[in-house]
């Protein structure tokens, strides 16, 4: 998708703290940044790419995803848009499930979706151009590998969220906050330890942190195939948790779910 000057949309990558990613989605001109826990390093992105922030978009209520919005705000005062269930003071557009999003000086139409389960108010920002690609902005609560912690939502809500991101298409891309894909993927190996895919997945995701590079965004095909939080109904994952202790023989989707995460929790 273009906007009226023609310019094609792209997604900036800026990491910070320590395994956070920063996602600055522009246009060559103008920009939105998702999730900015830290204004220093968007305000260097946008200074050496030429660009104008436009707004802010925000997943949640963590410091690490909110921090930096106060700092933007003095450079540019633009609307923040972010979830309605949530206290966010910076927060002048709250949004949930339903909400469609123009973005403003972009292109970019974005569907919000509930993801509650990391925290009770959490949303995800989908960009669905018909001939593109989806980009799936999903903060702290899909993973590359793995999933959030509960620390608010419950393990039911949280595999709703999960099944709702899982039912977009397979090209989608996701654009998750954090770089926890290799010791997420150790965890898939144990509980899954027949996945060839994620195998594979393993060698794929080493070379690149080993050269220095990002292992997001993934896509929701890759982690249908090789992420035991979407995959918790294969016989594999439950004989896993019983050998371990984790789980009695019989029990439903749910209480495997919950296993996993907790044994996870713990890993």
């Amino acid at each position: 998708m273009t906007n009226s000057a023609t310019r094609t949309l792209s997604v900036l990558t800026i990491p910070a703290f320590n395994d956070n990613y920063l996602w600055l989605i522009h246009d060559g001109a103008h920009a939105a940044v998702v999730d900015p826990g830290d204004a220093k390093p968007v305000l260097a992105a946008l200074k050496e790419h030429g660009l104008r922030l436009t707004a802010i978009l925000l997943t949640h209520h963590h410091a690490d995803h909110i921090g930096g919005v106060p700092e933007l705000l003095q450079h540019f005062p633009v609307p923040v848009f972010g979830p309605r269930n949530e206290t966010i003071a910076a927060v002048t557009r709250p949004v949930g499930e339903g909400s469609r999003i123009d973005v403003p000086g972009l292109a970019l139409k974005l569907a919000v979706l509930d993801v509650p389960g990391h925290t009770n108010g959490h949303i995800a920002y989908l960009y669905a151009a018909d001939s593109e690609e989806p980009w799936l902005f999903c903060g702290d609560t899909l993973f590359a590998g793995g999933c959030g912690r509960l620390f608010e939502g419950t393990p039911a809500q949280m595999l709703s969220s999960l099944g709702k991101l899982a039912a977009l298409p397979d090209a989608t891309k996701v654009f998750c906050a954090h770089e926890y894909t290799l010791p997420n993927l150790r965890f898939a190996r144990v509980v899954e330890p027949d996945n060839q895919a994620t195998r594979a997945r393993v060698v794929v995701e080493t070379d690149k942190r080993e050269h220095n590079l990002p292992t997001v965004p993934s896509t929701i095909g890759v982690e249908k195939a090789t992420n035991p939080f979407l995959r918790y109904r294969e016989p594999e994952i439950a004989r896993q948790l019983v050998a371990a202790g984790k789980l009695e023989q019989g029990e439903t989707p749910l209480a495997v779910f919950t296993a996993l995460r907790l044994w996870k929790n713990n890993f």
